[in-house]
């Protein structure tokens, strides 16, 4: 009831058209460029439909991380009853006092150059050192980053604009396959970043020696390798993923699978291994390659205790709850209450 009534009043601080509240979105990245006017409003749109029949008949990832999470808020957004409008220029400028939520890489802020009140975020503001510059900017009331140790990472540089936002995943999409479907035991999900020569026998080949003593069935996905239809199918028939990533920011993958009822084997080494953003890492900063997770999820392991860490994980996985969690922790209602509060909090501050 206080979560209900308090997006309630969040949405009535927004203005409202037939179709409910407004909120204006901004995204520029790979996908889809934000271009002022109907002419550049039409060209990116080309492009937008250009690359996406381009990487889908090479069946290569047609998405970014941060446009899946995107996609994720404005469809949150419009189930949440919002009237949400994509690159919308002209109604931005026709209100100038009305906040707007940029999205993607640090282009959109030259992309947009508007003097509405800015929720920045998901999307990228550079490292540390450009962030303190994006954050002093007047306009730019509030910055998004995904789980709270990465905004710990970036408080430093951004003080109390930085906020924590998670973007919501959809359960009516995810669905659980019958379990006499599956034909595989452990997906891994190969996302290891650094150091792959050392990390991959360390980590993935090691693993895969484990499940063949064992007479486990696999596959092997590698980031960026795969199609996102060869990630559902994987999903579809595996019993249980091994997601294999130094560190996340959301890990919007492995969510997946927990709303997919598929539990999760998740390397966790807690250390911050990005050469460059670990530079600029606070003392103390506590990392994780799963920021979204408790005991329903499944099992996290360090590498030094793989084999027996996975040998609990196996024979637990009937007990974990993995949908339960998401449903709720992750939902995109949840998501949407959060992101609404956010952008009337933007507004709000003059």
């Amino acid at each position: 009831m206080a979560d209900a009534a308090m997006a309630a009043s969040h949405a009535a601080s927004l203005h409202r058209t037939r179709r409910g509240p407004l909120v204006l979105l901004f995204y520029d990245g790979f996908e889809w460029r934000a271009r002022p006017g109907a002419i550049g409003g039409s060209l990116a749109q080309a492009r937008r439909f250009a690359r996406f029949a381009y990487r889908s008949a090479r069946r290569r990832q047609v998405r970014t991380g941060f446009y899946t999470a995107f996609v994720a808020l404005r469809t949150a957004l419009e189930r949440h009853g919002c009237d949400v409008r994509v690159n919308d220029f002209a109604t931005a400028a026709a209100m100038p006092d009305y906040p707007i939520g940029l999205a993607g890489y640090p282009d959109v802020l030259d992309a947009v150059r508007l003097p509405n009140p800015v929720l920045f975020g998901p999307g990228d503001f550079g490292p540390p050192g450009d962030a303190v510059a994006v954050a002093a900017q007047e306009r730019i009331r509030l910055l998004i980053q995904p789980s709270d140790w990465f905004a710990d990472y970036y408080r430093p540089s951004c003080g109390d604009k930085m906020v924590t936002w998670f973007a919501g995943i959809d359960i009516d999409r995810w669905q659980p396959a019958p379990k006499a479907s599956k034909s595989i035991d452990v997906l891994i999900y190969d996302k290891i970043r650094w150091h792959r020569d050392t990390q991959v026998p360390q980590v993935r080949d090691r693993l895969c020696a484990h499940l063949d003593a064992r007479g486990l069935r696999y596959r092997i996905l590698r980031y960026g390798e795969h199609h996102q239809g060869m990630f559902a199918d994987g999903l579809r028939n595996a019993r249980s993923l091994a997601f294999l990533c130094e560190h996340e920011t959301q890990g919007l993958a492995y969510q997946e699978a927990l709303a997919a009822g598929v539990p999760v084997f998740a390397w966790d080494e807690e250390e911050f291994v990005d050469p460059h953003l670990s530079r600029d890492a606070p003392a103390g900063l506590a990392v994780s390659s799963v920021p979204y997770f408790d005991g329903r999820c499944g099992r996290r392991f360090r590498v030094s205790e793989l084999e027996p860490q996975f040998d609990l994980f196996w024979s637990q996985r009937a007990s974990y709850r993995p949908r339960d969690y998401v449903r709720d922790a992750l939902s995109l209602h949840r998501s949407a209450q959060a992101y609404l509060a956010l952008y009337a909090r933007a507004g709000a501050r003059g």
